[in-house]
């Protein structure tokens, strides 16, 4: 058994990955349920801001603070786990810079939807968070190549389509961005699901080395 194995905290790995994963399965229940609740809502063509503005903001707001916690605890076991050099450490940063992100989305409570009170910020948080995914899913690629290929190829394919798609949202007409902005969401979903799945067998196969010692 080798020093770094003997020094994971797998009980830590494992609580962040299950809070990533529930805060992510809230966050798509949350868009679900707001579609279906929020009259009038069109996916194809109302993006998830408009879900998280009205009578029923609510529902959204805590989806998105769901997926926060997602990433929030992503980077305190990433910060434990370290699978690689300055590049993870960049990683750790983006996913703290990116929940901090989400919840001024949530709390902020304005869209940029022409609103003329107080200063407009919501396009450029969404801009921050265009480039942070982005940088996450480059810099934490390798690292997670050291667990498992499959781990790094996730990440470099999520980056690659978030880096060909988040630019091409800016551009789609009005009537289908709610679509692609949610499949820009997927993009992110399945990078911390995978997250979630590396540090659960990492979990798991340190119990089992300590077993057999």
């Amino acid at each position: 058994m080798n020093h770094k194995t003997m020094a994971l905290d797998t009980a830590l790995l494992l609580v962040a990955a299950w809070i990533a994963i529930g805060g992510t399965v809230a966050m798509l229940v949350g868009n679900v349920v707001g579609s279906i609740v929020v009259p009038d809502h069109d996916w194809v063509a109302d993006t998830v801001s408009d879900l998280a503005a009205g009578r029923y903001e609510i529902i959204q707001d805590v989806a998105l603070y769901g997926f926060a916690g997602s990433l929030i605890a992503c980077a305190i076991a990433a910060a434990h786990l370290h699978l690689d050099g300055t590049r993870w450490n960049i990683g750790v940063a983006c996913l703290a810079l990116l929940a901090m992100c989400v919840v001024v989305i949530g709390a902020r409570n304005e869209y940029g939807d022409n609103d003329t009170e107080g200063v407009v910020i919501h396009i450029y948080v969404v801009y921050v968070l265009g480039l942070l995914f982005a940088a996450l899913f480059l810099t934490m690629g390798r690292g997670l190549s050291h667990i498992a290929r499959r781990y790094g190829v996730i990440s470099y394919c999520c980056a690659a389509l978030w880096i060909i798609g988040a630019p091409v949202f800016f551009f789609m007409p009005t009537g289908y961005d709610g679509a692609f902005e949610r499949g820009l969401g997927v993009i992110a979903v399945v990078w911390v699901l995978s997250f979630s799945w590396m540090l659960i067998s990492v979990a798991r196969g340190a119990e089992q080395i300590r077993e057999r010692t």
